[in-house]
């Protein structure tokens, strides 16, 4: 069962800094949200297929634990392990649910974040490359933002 809370209390605690006990990338966003879903007990499957399900073991790890674009997509279908479900609007997520990036709205997903607060019943997010910590979601203030950015916006289950 995902614990939301030790979700959210594992990305205030490494917002900005790395945990030794996994690989950091200089593109590390998607590996910190999967840090913080893992800490709340999301199930990883698929080892050792790098191309298969969400996982992070041995000095290796799945795309879909260090890529947003897979992590993306991983999360919009599978049905196994750590799962979510799709929502309309960020207002309709809670804490430890994810927030995926499209900046270009070119189809192709850059980042990702997880929600660990609530301002006026609008939700924050932490995330990892650029560190940030209880920022407003829709990230306008980010050198990457552009005003074609599209969202996905998801629940997790499991």
């Amino acid at each position: 069962m995902y614990d939301r809370e030790k979700a959210v209390a594992y990305a205030d605690r490494w917002w900005n800094s790395a945990n030794p006990a996994y690989p950091t990338f200089a593109v590390d966003c998607t590996n910190y949200i999967s840090q913080c879903l893992r800490a709340g007990g999301g199930e990883t499957w698929g080892y050792p297929d790098r191309s298969k399900g969400w996982w992070n073991r041995g000095g290796t790890w799945s795309f879909s634990w260090s890529v947003a674009h897979s992590f993306r997509w991983y999360l919009g279908t599978s049905k196994r392990g750590l799962h979510a479900v799709e929502r309309q609007a960020a207002t309709e997520l809670e804490l430890g649910d994810v927030i995926c990036y499209d900046f270009a709205g070119d189809g192709r997903f850059d980042h990702s974040t997880i929600i660990t607060g609530f301002r006026d019943g609008e939700p924050l997010v932490n995330a990892h490359t650029a560190s940030s910590y209880h920022r407003d979601w829709r990230y306008k203030t980010s050198p990457a933002f552009e005003d074609a950015t599209t969202y996905k916006f998801f629940h997790i289950i499991s």
